[in-house]
């Protein structure tokens, strides 16, 4: 292991890999109950969606971990499976296994892409504020889902008048619990106790079943039904082949359901992969991840891959920087993490019992570690500051990270060109522009 992943190379142990991996899993571990629920009002069954989502989810962390041997776990994407669910399926009127048929041909093109070298360019084309403002942005917004779920932060009151946010109940239990598991995550990160973040997860999942925040789970494993999978997969010839691929036969298909899955994934992972390997200590003096094409082609045989199995876009997690926090560094997690993965298909009723007010103080300190990037912004460059301070305000106050990036991506070429600095944007950069303007014209069809 030592020689295949380089853990001593890296500053890191085989402990302090297994316990990131471990880290990173319970940090992300929701989606396997969370994922079926959304994707449910579309029409697939959630025995089979929830097997499928832990299917893509360690095959895609596995191949991450063995060969890209990145500390970085994929699922499938929040914000794109509530677009297929509600936007693709239930809004467009198109069928689920159209939805799944574009999902499938984005990760194919973003498998040639990576492989023609395309999507590597791309993705070192991004200007070094931008960068840095995408682990800033990321870092607020894992911040404030973390706030949101432990119930320190809510939604207003209805009205024109209202703000769109309030505090919480902070006399709930939930609540309660939520604020002591920052306080001691925070004090075992400070007091660099190894595996802090891990612990401080367990101790408030045991103390919600104590206090009935969390039922006490009826059976802490099953043995699921696989032949439910063969509901929503097309892994022929395993299963029945359930993509249908009528609708690139319609310009509208491509307009409004291909389009914006390929975009909303395509910003998403280099946003991902920036902030979290820039927390992980990943990147070069240039701010470049070495061997960026690996990572994204795992990105793209992931989408390809959860495509088949029956789910949603699938890609790298910002919640890995919850392991990456917990001591990860190298893809020796990523196979922890996969490998749990595959055991979560024997533990979902456990899996699901795992309250919000348990993991979500894992992102309020890692958004808070992620904030480090804002000085490495040049304040004292407008066209670098403005289209910086676009992607930190937007990513959470949009609650998406696609729209925040996009937006940076117009406004520092625009900045550059109306200041006489156009030489300072690549071509890449311009290509940039380019699709995130298409991003915006068809974004009303994913809200």
């Amino acid at each position: 292991m030592e020689k295949f992943f380089g853990i001593r190379a890296s500053g890191s142990s085989i402990g302090r890999e297994v316990i990131g991996g471990m880290t990173t899993f319970l940090a992300m571990a929701y989606i396997v109950a969370v994922n079926p629920g959304i994707l449910a009002p579309a029409g697939l069954p959630k025995e089979a969606t929830a097997i499928a989502t832990c299917l893509a989810a360690a095959v895609g962390t596995l191949l991450m971990g063995l060969y890209a041997r990145r500390p970085l776990a994929l699922a499938p994407y929040m914000g794109e499976n509530a677009f297929f669910a509600f936007t693709v399926v239930i809004g467009l009127k198109y069928t689920w296994q159209q939805g799944l048929a574009a999902t499938l041909m984005a990760g194919a093109l973003f498998a040639v892409l990576t492989l023609t070298g395309l999507r590597g360019y791309l993705a070192r084309a991004v200007p070094h504020a931008l960068r840095y403002s995408f682990v800033v942005g990321i870092g607020l917004f894992l911040a404030f889902i973390g706030l949101q779920k432990i119930g320190f932060i809510a939604h207003g009151a209805p009205g024109a008048e209202a703000p769109p946010v309030a505090l919480g109940t902070l006399a709930d239990t939930a609540t309660v619990l939520g604020i002591a598991g920052f306080v001691i995550m925070g004090l075992f990160v400070l007091w660099r106790i190894p595996g802090g973040i891990l612990w401080a997860i367990l101790i408030i999942y045991a103390a919600s079943i104590v206090l009935g925040v969390a039922p006490r789970p009826e059976a802490f494993a099953s043995v699921p039904d696989f032949g439910a999978l063969d509901e929503v997969a097309s892994l022929w010839p395993i299963t029945g082949w359930h993509l249908d691929f009528s609708g690139f036969a319609e310009a509208p298909f491509w307009l409004a359901v291909f389009l914006p899955i390929f975009l909303m994934a395509f910003f998403d992972t280099i946003g991902t992969l920036i902030g979290v390997c820039s927390r992980a200590g990943l990147l070069d003096a240039k701010g470049d991840l070495a061997e960026i094409e690996k990572p994204l082609l795992c990105d793209a045989l992931a989408t390809m891959w959860g495509a088949l199995a029956g789910t949603t876009t699938t890609g790298a997690y910002i919640e890995s920087a919850a392991g990456i926090q917990a001591g990860a560094r190298t893809g020796l997690a990523s196979v922890v993490t996969g490998v749990l993965f595959l055991c979560a298909l024997f533990f979902v009723p456990a899996i699901e019992h795992i309250p919000p007010c348990a993991y979500a103080p894992a992102l309020i300190i890692v958004g808070i570690l992620m904030m480090e990037s804002v000085q490495k912004i040049d304040f004292a460059d407008f066209t670098e500051l403005v289209p910086a301070f676009t992607v930190i305000t937007l990513i959470p106050f949009t609650f998406n990270i696609g729209v925040g990036m996009a937006a940076g991506f117009v406004v520092h070429p625009l900045l550059k060109l109306l200041t006489g600095r156009v030489r300072e944007t690549s071509i890449g950069g311009w290509v940039f522009a380019a699709a995130s303007l298409l991003f915006f014209v068809y974004f009303p069809y994913g809200k």
